[in-house]
């Protein structure tokens, strides 16, 4: 009886036991399954580098409009924030005492002409009795000096009436340039003068941009203008991008005008003009504007998804799936940021094997579930997970 009940005993222990052995088997099986991650490629790329700078939109040409006489406004004859023409009449000011100025005129000078036609007949008369002796020779000088006086006198008076004449052309107020005229500062029935600023007309077609750059930035951007840095198909040095308030792109592409004469020493930045073709006068002076430009060529760059290197303890790595579906992890040091991926280097003074190369596979997804030298199991990353991280990137 007794050597029946250990026997019991035993087989019921045995069979404990193994139901424990037969319950955690599955949970090691799991334990070592190789982790999905998404990888994608290292490319090599010749990656344009772009630069941003805030700046203002100002009018090519701005002409302040004031009168070159006094008097009172009798009219505007433009609509005000509409396109005017090269001298097209923007106002009108009060003639008559302009008329007035240029009939006094034409009087003293109707008075001068009689002045000078009376020495011209007393020189024709003392002339011939000069030669005969029946006159002094001091009588025809005095003549003769009388007539050069009359005829000066003449010219004087003719340049009074040119000018008041001028001054009749000058009550109709026009503008000296095409482009944009502003709101009228003053109303009909005002007293303007030569100091008053009747509007102004800003041309916007093309259209100048005025932004800041460092010194460090003008000196480099200099050099690249000069080697033309960037083979052709890519965006040169110099040509300008405009990116809106509102986020979109100015379609029409600017150049560099100029460089201001000196650098600021307050700020240590130089005031750099951008000129941009301006078709509709879409973009009017005083806009917030966003200068983009390439500054450098990185040729043959290692770009990754920025999604791809990850930040731990102030260094940055990735992770890269060999051949054999097993893991590494390799440091590198980030570069600039190009949309949703990242130029980066090698570290420095790295064995081979611990250098990242074109055309490695990498992880984008699942870093935290890799570790060094396990085997996992690579998904190519798809399209829309693609257009999902440079949503990500652009949203922040």
């Amino acid at each position: 009886m007794k050597r029946e009940l250990l026997i019991l005993g035993l087989c019921a222990l045995s069979t404990a036991v193994a139901g424990c052995h037969g319950k955690d088997a599955p949970s090691k099986a799991a334990a070592q399954a190789p982790a999905v991650v998404v990888v994608a490629p290292v490319r090599a790329e010749d990656v344009p580098i772009y630069g941003e700078w805030i700046g203002t939109t100002a009018g090519n040409d701005n002409a302040e409009i004031r009168p070159k006489v006094e008097g009172y406004l009798l009219r505007r004859d433009y609509a005000e924030g509409s396109l005017v023409q090269k001298g097209q009449p923007l106002f009108e000011i009060d003639p008559r005492q302009v008329q007035a100025q240029l009939a006094q005129a034409q009087a003293n000078l109707a008075q001068g002409r009689a002045g000078l036609a009376k020495a011209e007949r007393d020189v024709a008369r003392f002339e011939p009795l000069a030669a005969e002796k029946a006159v002094s020779q001091q009588e025809l000088d005095n003549a003769r000096s009388a007539e050069q006086s009359a005829r000066a006198t003449v010219g004087a008076l003719q340049a009074a009436v040119d000018q008041a004449r001028l001054n009749l052309a000058w009550t109709k107020v026009t503008s000296p340039i095409a482009g944009i005229a502003g709101t009228a500062t003053e109303q009909v029935g005002d007293l303007a003068n030569p100091s008053t600023v009747l509007t102004t007309v800003s041309q916007c077609d093309p259209i100048r941009v005025v932004y800041q750059l460092s010194e460090r930035e003008y000196m480099g951007l200099q050099r690249k203008l000069q080697q033309n840095a960037p083979g052709p198909g890519t965006p040169g040095v110099g040509r300008l991008e405009l990116l809106l308030a509102d986020g979109t792109v100015f379609p029409h592409p600017g150049r560099i005008l100029f460089a201001e004469r000196q650098v600021d020493p307050k700020t240590g930045t130089i005031a750099t003009i951008g000129l941009f073709p301006n078709p509709g006068n879409l973009l009017r002076p005083g806009q917030y504007a966003k200068i983009r430009a390439v500054t450098d060529l990185r040729k043959g760059a290692l770009v990754v998804p920025q999604r791809a290197v990850n930040e731990l303890q102030g260094g940055f790595q990735v992770a890269v799936v060999g051949g054999d579906d097993r893991a590494k992890v390799v440091g590198v040091q980030p570069g600039e940021k190009v949309g949703s991926r990242w130029i980066v280097d090698n570290l420095p003074g790295r064995e081979p094997d611990q250098q990242l190369k074109a055309g490695d596979r990498i992880v984008v997804e699942g870093f935290s579930r890799v570790k060094a030298g396990a085997l996992v199991k690579p998904r190519p990353a798809s399209p829309a997970d693609d257009a999902k991280a440079a949503a990500t990137a652009g949203s922040r």
